[in-house]
């Protein structure tokens, strides 16, 4: 009795067993009746009691509850809106190979398709060096391309390809502030030259900074495998909008550890559109020089200097003083503080938090504006 009351499998089989069997009685009982009818309902229904009186009598016996459940079908939306994602997406993410002087390939990367003008987005890092570019479509098409230009701070590069294949429109760009931790991410690209490859996770959070990838930091962090080679492609939503541009990953052991950042769109949107224009953009500016301190067990940004007549200094940010936290988010050291004041809008006022002589204070600081040349 013992094996029999460890065994879920044979309890099952008993009463499928049985179910069989009552199925079998009625088909013998009613012969000549049809059962589509109201026949097969009633027939049903016994087969369910006897089940049902089956199992109260096996947990009655091993004195645990035995659970009988049919697994109802798997939904197939999400499925087929990936499916749809992907064909529409897929044509406009590129394989971005780039040639030494010897027309030989020294690295390789992704990017996706920005305009009609044939510019092509992707990451500085990537381009970075080349004497010359090609570019794969996924369908084998291949073009030439060049360097329009690149922005070494934020990581990221606009190249112009001779002209786009028929067809082949650019994907659209989502609402990076609308972003949320949670949603759906699907990130295209193509990880170590393997060829066009799509993944899928969430994301798993906003305004990552402070890693020492890039100077300027304020990424959307996302568990969809981002490995190298991913580099510069889309990471974009459910809708297939582009709500980042997939720069790195955070790793250990060399593979991807569902850890991946991007480059919000709205920040990759101001940069690629400076470079296309060949118009300086802005940004905001604090007016500090800073390094990284712990103090009181808190991290922040020791000031050693403010510029006269900045932001910093007008609204009475003093030398010495420690900046733990920005608009209300924790400042973990100085280039994340520099991250920071990035990520806001020249002339917007932000409460910065600082300790000085041990006590906190909170200062209003209207941010400056400085103007950035990118090329």
């Amino acid at each position: 009795m013992d094996r029999f009351n460890r065994s879920p499998l044979l309890v099952l089989f008993l009463i499928l067993t049985l179910s069989a069997l009552a199925c079998q009685a009625l088909s013998v009982a009613q012969p000549n009746v049809n059962q589509s009818g109201s026949s097969a309902a009633d027939q049903q229904a016994i087969v369910d009691q006897a089940v049902a009186t089956v199992t109260a009598r096996m947990a009655a016996q091993t004195g645990e509850p035995v659970v009988t459940t049919q697994s109802s079908p798997i939904s197939t939306d999400l499925e087929a809106a990936l499916t749809s994602l992907y064909h529409r997406v897929n044509p406009a993410v590129v394989h971005i190979f780039v040639l030494d002087e010897q027309s030989f390939v020294a690295g390789t990367g992704s990017g996706f398709v920005y305009d009609a003008q044939g510019h092509v987005v992707t990451n500085n890092h990537v381009v970075s060096g080349a004497s010359a570019l090609e570019v794969v479509f996924p369908d084998g098409q291949r073009r030439l391309a060049e360097i329009v230009g690149t922005d070494v701070d934020s990581d990221l590069a606009v190249i112009r390809l001779e002209s786009l294949p028929e067809g082949v429109q650019p994907i659209p760009l989502g609402d990076s502030n609308a972003v949320q931790v949670g949603q759906f991410a699907v990130a295209i690209g193509n990880p170590f030259g393997v060829g066009q490859t799509v993944t899928m996770g969430i994301v798993s959070a906003l305004g990552r900074t402070g890693l020492g990838i890039n100077t300027f930091e304020n990424f959307i962090q996302t568990d969809a495998a981002i490995n190298p080679g991913n580099s510069g492609g889309p990471l974009v939503d459910r809708d297939g909008a582009v709500i980042g541009i997939n720069v790195s990953i955070f790793t250990e052991t060399g593979a991807n550890d569902g850890v991946g950042f991007a480059v919000p769109s709205d920040i990759a949107v101001t940069y690629a559109d400076a470079i296309v224009s060949g118009d300086p953009i802005e940004t905001a500016f604090l007016g500090v020089r800073g390094e990284d301190v712990a103090t009181d067990g808190r991290s922040g940004a020791v000031i050693v200097e403010v510029t006269a007549g900045s932001a910093a200094d007008s609204a009475g940010i003093e030398v010495d003083d420690v900046v733990v936290a920005f608009d209300g988010i924790p400042v973990l050291g100085w280039e994340d503080l520099i991250a920071q004041v990035r990520s806001h809008q020249p002339g917007e006022t932000v409460d910065v938090i600082v300790l000085r002589d041990g006590a906190e204070q909170t200062v209003s600081v209207t941010l400056d504006v400085r103007t950035e040349e990118v090329g």
